[in-house]
């Protein structure tokens, strides 16, 4: 049985909310129309689990200085948002993993690339705000994002825990990346395509929600 961690430090799309593919759609149109026509898919496999931060300079390298205008990443924000407050469903199965892993005494932090507004929705949106209050970081709130281990060394802090001592939830190799770098034991959550990539960065792939409390040292939960 694994150790029981200090603390369960959660990624947010993927991992929380089932948000990803709005996200690449959002990502691949508003991409396109500064000119660099770019499928959902293509940008997945480029940009996923990247701050804005990291992105901005691709696209300048393939379409020149300049392209990005000033007000893109406000613009950008804002419709995301929108899409969030209407369309983010929780992922399957991380309803009941949190319930068990904060019945049994374990707190919980989330640490995500996205913008403070976007992580606030979404968290709205699944009825989550309360659980990760005061313990809810963003982009906005460190330094350096993701794959750096800013982020969670942070969530750790914020939950009076070592890195060392805490169990990392992602599903991105950036993320992923990050929990390996602040020192954390690092659970990915992946599918058959994503496991390979996220297994050759240090995380342990795993399938379901529904494990997620085995692989902490806890009892397993039903789906929901």
């Amino acid at each position: 049985m694994p150790r029981r961690p200090a603390a369960v430090l959660f990624d947010c799309d993927g991992v929380l909310a089932d948000t990803e593919a709005l996200h690449d759609r959002i990502m691949a149109e508003e991409v396109s129309r500064l000119g660099w026509d770019i499928s959902p898919e293509e940008g997945a496999r480029r940009f996923r689990g990247l701050a804005w931060e990291a992105i901005a300079p691709q696209v300048e390298e393939r379409l020149g200085p300049g392209s990005v205008p000033a007000d893109f990443l406000p613009q950008l924000i804002a419709r995301v948002v929108r899409a969030l407050e209407e369309e983010a469903e929780p992922v399957h199965g991380v309803l009941a993993a949190l319930e068990a892993i904060t019945a049994a005494g374990i707190p919980v932090a989330v640490a995500s690339n996205s913008s403070r507004a976007e992580l606030a929705t979404k968290l709205r949106r699944l009825g989550l705000t309360e659980m990760f209050r005061g313990r809810t970081f963003s982009v906005n709130d460190v330094a350096r994002p993701k794959p750096a281990p800013d982020m969670y060394r942070a969530a750790a802090a914020s939950c009076g825990a070592d890195p060392q001592d805490c169990v990392v939830v992602e599903d991105s190799v950036a993320g992923a990346r990050a929990g390996v770098a602040a020192g954390s034991r690092v659970l990915g959550f992946a599918h058959e395509a994503s496991a390979p990539a996220l297994r050759a960065v240090g995380a342990e792939p795993f399938f379901a929600m529904s494990a997620l409390p085995f692989l902490l040292g806890l009892t397993p939960v039903a789906a929901g």
